[in-house]
C-alpha cells in the first residue's frame, strides 16, 4: 500500500486515528486543530497517510518537526515515508520511542548531531485524580502580566539547561517562543507572596486534552515545590474549562518524582530529538 497525501478531507478521520493514540499524538493533534494542514505557518502540517481510513500518519511540519504514528507500519513502510521528505528542512523528530528510533535508524539520521536526543518517561493524569499541594499565599497568571524579560529569559535558561541550546540560538528561539506562548495564551507564571518564582505551560492542547511542557524554576528557587503547585494549580485552571486529562514526558527523575507527587501514573515512552542544524535537509 502505497502513502498518499491527506488534504483538508481527511482531517476528521485522522484525527479519530491519532486519538486513539493521544498519549503520543498531541502534537500533531494540536497542530492539525490550530494551524491545519498546507498553511504558511511554520508549525502547519504536511502528512501522508495509509489507506481511506488511515491506520498510519506521517507528518511535517513546515520548519521541519516529523511527528509520526504509524505504530504498525513495516521498514519499507517508513522507508517509503522517509522518501517522501528528503530535501525538506530537518528540525527534529517528536514521537512514541519505538517508532522514533525506528525511523532514526532507517533514515540515517541516528548520527546527525542533535542539541537534545532522549527516550523520556511519558506520564497520564485523569484530573479527578489531581493532586493540589498547599496553595497559601499562591496564584497563577498569564504571561502577558509580568515584564516579558523574566519569562523569556526563563525559556532562554530553559533551552540552554534542557536542550543544550547554544546561548545564541537558545536567544533567539526563547524570543519566537514568548510571542507564540502569548498569542496561544498557553502559558503561566507562578506566583508566591507577590514574587514570580516558576513558569509552566501547555506545549499541545484540545478541548478534553492538555499536554504539560516547558516548566522551569530558576535553579535558586528549586526543591521547594514550586513546580508541582504550578502545574497543578494549571491543570485546575484548564479543568474548570472543560480538560478532563493531561499527558507529559518528563526530562528527568526529579520532574518524574513531581509530576507523580500530584498524581501522574507512568504512560509508555517518548523521544524527543532537536537536531543541530535545524536547516540541513532530510
Amino acid at each position: 500500500m502505497n502513502w498518499r497525501p491527506a488534504d483538508t478531507t481527511d482531517v476528521p478521520a485522522i484525527r479519530r486515528f491519532l486519538s486513539r493514540h493521544v498519549q503520543t499524538s498531541m502534537f500533531p493533534l494540536a497542530n492539525l486543530r490550530e494551524y491545519g494542514l498546507g498553511g504558511t505557518s511554520p508549525r502547519a502540517l504536511s502528512a501522508w497517510v495509509l489507506g481511506d481510513d488511515p491506520w498510519a500518519v506521517f507528518a511535517i511540519t513546515n520548519e521541519g518537526m516529523v511527528l509520526p504514528q504509524c505504530p504498525d507500519c513495516s521498514d519499507a513502510d517508513l522507508l517509503a515515508a522517509i522518501d517522501l521528505i528528503r530535501g525538506r528542512p530537518l528540525f527534529g523528530i517528536a514521537a512514541e520511542a519505538t517508532q522514533a528510533r525506528r525511523i532514526m535508524q532507517l533514515a540515517g539520521w541516528a548520527g546527525r548531531p542533535a542539541t537534545l536526543n532522549s527516550d523520556e518517561p511519558g506520564f497520564t493524569l485523569d484530573l479527578t485524580q489531581l493532586v493540589v499541594p498547599d496553595t497559601t499565599g499562591a496564584t497563577l497568571e498569564p504571561l502577558g502580566g509580568f515584564n516579558g524579560d523574566i519569562t523569556e529569559e526563563w525559556r532562554r535558561d530553559y533551552l540552554i539547561e534542557a536542550m543544550d541550546f547554544a546561548p545564541d540560538r537558545a536567544r533567539k528561539q526563547a524570543r519566537k517562543d514568548y510571542v507564540t506562548y502569548l498569542d496561544l495564551n498557553s502559558h503561566r507564571v507562578l506566583v508566591v507572596d507577590g514574587q514570580p518564582v516558576a513558569m509552566t505551560g501547555f506545549n499541545a492542547r484540545l478541548p478534553d486534552v492538555v499536554q504539560i511542557g516547558g516548566v522551569y524554576t530558576p535553579p535558586k528557587l528549586r526543591g521547594r515545590g514550586y513546580a508541582r503547585l504550578a502545574v497543578s494549580l494549571h491543570l485546575l485552571e484548564a479543568n474548570a474549562s472543560g480538560v478532563s486529562r493531561a499527558v507529559l514526558f518528563a526530562a528527568s527523575n526529579s520532574a518524574a518524582r513531581a509530576y507523580m507527587a500530584i498524581g501522574f501514573k507512568p504512560a509508555g515512552q517518548f523521544s524527543l530529538i532537536l537536531f543541530k542544524n535545524p536547516k540541513d535537509p532530510a
